[in-house]
């Protein structure tokens, strides 16, 4: 009983379905690391420059001071905040967040419209065949007459 139940759960595990899974995930956590690089190092400072010089990623507010601190004590940064224990909202973060998003959704949309448009691909019209100039079916090369509108084909009129 025990040993026919691992059997099927070996089975399902070395399945090509849940090995392509897996390397897929594999293959999507690295590219989220890419797209998270791309936002932060290459995007978001251009967007930042072009707004003022603002950094997203130390676009923050806070809630709550830390331990010690002055109610009107300004963090340089969202590490120095973090450090200090204060609580804050990080609108930067989301931003950054919200832009790799976007750019994975994209990425998904045009690989899924490009196998989509694999699948509906026009079916090659075979070399031993040609197309019926009255119906537009495949008919053989050598056929002077269509089988299934009866076109006469040979020319000879």
């Amino acid at each position: 009983m025990i040993k026919s139940f691992f059997k099927e759960f070996r089975d399902f595990a070395v399945k090509g379905n849940v090995i392509d899974m897996a390397v897929g995930i594999i293959i999507g956590a690295a590219f989220g690391k890419i797209v998270d690089s791309l936002v932060k190092d290459i995007i978001m400072p251009p967007i930042g420059l072009m707004l003022g010089d603002v950094d997203f990623s130390n676009l923050f507010i806070v809630l709550k001071h830390g331990k010690g601190a002055v109610a009107d004590t300004h963090y340089l940064t969202l590490a120095a905040a973090q450090q200090a224990g204060a609580v804050t909202v990080n609108i930067g973060l989301f931003i950054n967040t919200a832009i790799s998003f976007i750019i994975v959704a994209f990425c998904v949309f045009l690989l899924i419209k490009a196998i989509n448009n694999l699948k509906h691909a026009p079916v090659p019209v075979p070399v031993n065949a040609k197309e019926c100039l009255f119906c537009f079916t495949n008919i053989p090369l050598k056929a002077v007459k269509c089988p299934n509108c009866t076109a006469d084909l040979s020319g000879k009129n």
